[in-house]
This record gives structure tokens, sequence and C-alpha cells, in this order.
């Protein structure tokens, strides 16, 4: 079956900084076309910051025509309005894209981190190094902003390919573990067992 080649973007969604990232894919080959942040003042109304956020979002789509977006959804903290600022930075990003009829996953944190290095709780400086070991990137990392679209992008390709089954955060996960649960887990991943 022929893969077909695609473009994503990732978006790492802020207010005062946001990540972006668009990863060309062809077959297996992956490729970093560019990954930045913008950063937004602060000061500025909440809404003009939302402004550019869009923009932003409408030029890389102008000038990369992706055909996926993988966003990260907001981490769950306690200030809750840190939580609906950042929630409405990813409400623009994602209708942005719908608007050009871009299909978006919405990936955790956690789970970009597992899809990437292997681990939910790896820090960012660990899922830097993976990337750079997944694709050769000659980029100078300002911020993990940026890293983290990047790796919000490589999860969600991954995804795609069957390589680490992962849905996206609409979706709630059984919590029940059961002998059935950890046969399947064995048998749909014989290569992460050991021994």
């Amino acid at each position: 079956m022929e893969k077909k080649d695609k473009i994503i973007l990732g978006i790492d969604p802020g207010t005062v900084i946001m990540g972006y990232s668009l990863l060309s894919v062809k077959g297996n080959t992956m490729k970093m076309l560019e990954m930045d942040v913008v950063k937004l003042n602060g000061k500025k109304d909440m809404f003009e910051r939302l402004g550019v956020i869009n923009e932003v979002i409408q030029e890389l789509i102008d000038k990369y025509n992706p055909t996926e977006m993988a966003i990260e959804a907001p981490f769950f903290g306690k200030n809750v309005q840190s939580m609906l600022k950042l929630g409405r930075a990813q409400g623009v990003a994602i209708a942005v894209a719908m608007m050009n009829k871009i299909t978006v996953a919405e990936y955790a944190p956690k789970k970009i981190k597992q899809s990437i290095t292997g681990n939910g709780n790896a820090k960012k400086e660990q899922v830097w190094k993976i990337l750079n070991n997944i694709m050769p990137l000659s980029h100078t990392l300002k911020y993990y902003d940026a890293s983290d679209a990047l790796a919000v992008a490589v999860a969600h390709h991954f995804s795609n390919q069957g390589i680490k089954k992962h849905l996206p955060t609409t979706s709630k996960p059984n919590k029940v573990k059961s002998k059935s649960s950890w046969e399947s887990f064995v048998k749909q991943n014989p290569s992460r067992i050991k021994g």
C-alpha cells in the first residue's frame, strides 16, 4: 500500500508564546520544514493577541498548504484564568484550520511525550534530543514551545502510521485493567516487550 505524502502543521498553543512547526512526510521519511515561535506581547489586549494567532496560522497555511494539523491540548493547571486564555488560543488555531478544510487532531502532553520518548513524564530536553535522533535537525532551539509543536506533529504522524496508537484527548481511555487488556497490549506491541 502506497503511503500518501502529507504536511502536518504542529501547534503548541499559547497567548504569550505559541510554538509552531511544519513537518513534511514522504513515505517513511520525515523532514522539518519550519519550526519557530510567535512571541505575543502580554501587555496587549487579549483579543489583539488572538488576532495575531489567527493571522500567523493563516499565513503558514497559505505558505505550506498543510494536509493536517496536530495541536497540543491545554495542560490542566490550577489557574483558571490561564486555562481560559489558553483555550481561546487553541480555539482560534483550530478554527483557522477548520475554515481551511484541514483535519485537526488534539493530543495530551503526556501522550505526545509517550509517543516520542516512550515516557509520558519525559522532560522537554529529552523530547528534543529524541526528535534530533528521529530526523536531521540543524535548528538551534531557543524555545521549547517550538520543539513541543514539532513533537505534536511527529506524534500525530506516528499515531496515523500505527506505530503507537493514540486517541485524541476528546476520548476517555478505559481505566479497567484486566488480563485480557495486557494480552491485547502484548499482541499489538511486540517490539516493546523485552526479554
